[in-house]
């Protein structure tokens, strides 16, 4: 019998590790955790072992659950612990303040793989993994503008070393490699992924971060796990939409779409489905601002927001000829999606990050891993709401994206992007969804994004030239402060899909911004699998 698998990643290699694993009858689990250790190898400037993850696994018939694998701030992270200064800084010691998740969401969720079905070995799902790193990486042209970016702020680090080559920032098609990195995973490999949080590996790292002057200790390691759970929801004319609560911004995602549910009939044009779906990311991003914070200190029911009173408050700002004012501070970030559908069709929608190319710049010398920093996000102000405190999480950009729709198709979708992440989102779900467009077009077409995304400051609309040339005038005309911006700009992010239809049919597409590859294919049935 012949099933059908999918994957999509925004690396050509993680996406083939994520289908080998799946054409052997392994679950989606198994090969997201596959290439996840693919792409934190591939792509170290943009995600890794030292950063944070939030899985949403769907197995059909059944509500989706979430795994947060966020790290907290240190037991030391506290304000006296940044004493004189008047923010967190951005990179070094003092910026690597909160514990490293991934590792530990992929464990949680390999838990739940192992209840479905007996396992591929850890040594089997890690092992290209390993190669890569060992043999080394074709370094991207992202992988090379990172490095110039950040060559001036982190190239003088000797610990940085491991991401230069003779010294200087990396040019693309170049081979780096990586050797400290794979004999880590070689050791996550054998030993089991425990051994990062409470195991040598989890020794070695506290040194080296203490050596580099980063409040985390051993005992953050020892204390920490990532939390299985239940998904924010939505249901709108097009079916159910699934995102994380706190502490990501999963609730604009659903919010920008649920209040384009309620608008979409004002429109008739091109320009008018962008103009809208900009109105609604403002409502969305106004109500995420006030309310998103660690999940300990929410006021109330984050998901009081998807209420029909809280919709129609916020529809009541919308007008279709006329741009809200936006002086708003955007959230930055820097991160990888990745997607997943095996032959019993379990989906995955998974997210990896570091936050900013290259994290905190803090490379331990001993493993190889580049630690995160997510914790910059936290405010020393105390009466923040994203005040810094010991166990807390921060802020974050991060959210992976689901839906199960009114006719029966499921979609997994996401991409990396900051600010543009629920942007990019809501621009794929419109065009595929409610306009008919094709999978790949709708990721392939002009985007847009409002606010800040990696690697860039300002605040206003960015528009892709080749988007601008036709819904430009009529952007303007109606108040929108917008520039230009080259086409298949990787400012928009890096964004991708993997849809499962009722006949079993599926089908993925990834972002021609990044340097992804899209797989769906038919597999004889495996037994035993």
């Amino acid at each position: 019998m012949k099933q059908q698998i999918g994957f999509t990643a925004p690396h050509y290699a993680a996406s083939q590790v994520g289908q080998n694993i799946l054409q052997r009858g392994g679950t989606a689990i198994e090969a997201m955790v596959a290439a996840a250790a693919s792409i934190a190898v591939e792509y170290p400037h943009m995600n890794g072992l030292g950063g944070d993850g939030f899985w949403l696994i769907s197995e059909p018939g059944k509500t989706p659950v979430t795994i947060d694998a966020a790290g907290v701030a240190a037991k030391q992270a506290t304000p006296e612990f940044y004493a004189g200064m008047e923010a967190i800084p951005s990179r070094g010691g003092k910026a690597a303040l909160t514990m490293a998740g991934a590792v530990s969401g992929w464990q949680k969720a390999l838990d739940i793989s192992h209840r479905w079905q007996s396992g591929i070995p850890l040594t089997e799902l890690l092992d290209t993994a390993i190669s890569q790193a060992n043999w080394g990486i074709e370094v991207t042209q992202s992988l090379s503008d990172a490095s110039i970016k950040t060559f001036d702020e982190l190239g003088a680090q000797d610990a940085f070393s491991p991401f230069l080559i003779k010294g200087k920032a990396l040019k693309k098609g170049k081979i780096l490699k990586l050797q400290t990195l794979s004999a880590s995973l070689q050791r996550l490999a054998e030993t089991g992924l425990d051994d990062f949080y409470r195991g040598d590996l989890a020794t070695m790292l506290a040194k080296d971060l203490a050596d580099a002057g980063s409040p985390i200790t051993l005992s953050d390691f020892h204390d920490y796990q990532a939390r299985a759970g239940e998904p924010l929801q939505v249901t709108t004319g097009a079916g159910t939409l699934f995102n994380l609560g706190a502490p990501t911004q999963g609730v604009a995602s659903l919010l920008i779409l649920a209040l384009y549910d309620r608008v979409k009939h004002l429109g008739t044009s091109d320009a008018d489905m962008v103009h809208l779906l900009i109105e609604c990311t403002k409502q969305a991003f106004i109500a995420r601002n006030q309310r998103v914070t660690d999940p300990g200190r929410l006021s109330g029911r984050l998901s009081a927001l998807l209420d029909e009173d809280s919709l129609d408050a916020m529809t009541a700002h919308i007008a279709i000829d006329k741009a809200q004012p936006w002086p708003h501070v955007a959230k930055p970030g820097d991160t990888i999606w990745m997607g997943a559908c095996d032959a019993k069709g379990r989906m995955v929608s998974y997210i990896q990050s570091l936050y900013w190319e290259f994290g905190s710049g803090i490379v331990s010398p001993s493993t190889g891993i580049v630690w995160n920093n997510r914790g910059t996000s936290f405010s020393l102000d105390p009466a923040d709401l994203q005040a810094l405190e010991p166990g807390r999480a921060p802020f974050h950009t991060l959210n992976p994206a689901f839906a199960e729709l009114s006719d029966g198709r499921r979609m997994s979708y996401g991409t990396m992007g900051g600010e543009g992440q629920p942007q990019t989102q809501a621009a794929i779900f419109v065009r595929h969804i409610y306009h008919n467009q094709p999978l790949e077009k709708a990721i392939t077409l002009g985007r847009w994004l409002l606010g800040r995304t990696w690697g860039d400051q300002s605040h206003n609309l960015k528009v892709e030239r080749d988007l601008a040339e036709y819904v430009g005038d009529a952007l303007r005309e109606r108040g929108h402060d917008m520039v230009v911006v080259d086409p298949c700009n990787e400012l928009m992010g890096h964004a991708g899909a993997v849809v499962r239809h009722p006949d079993g049919a599926v089908e993925a597409a990834t972002d021609p911004r990044s340097d992804g590859k899209a797989f769906f294919e038919s597999i004889s049935n495996v037994e035993g699998r």
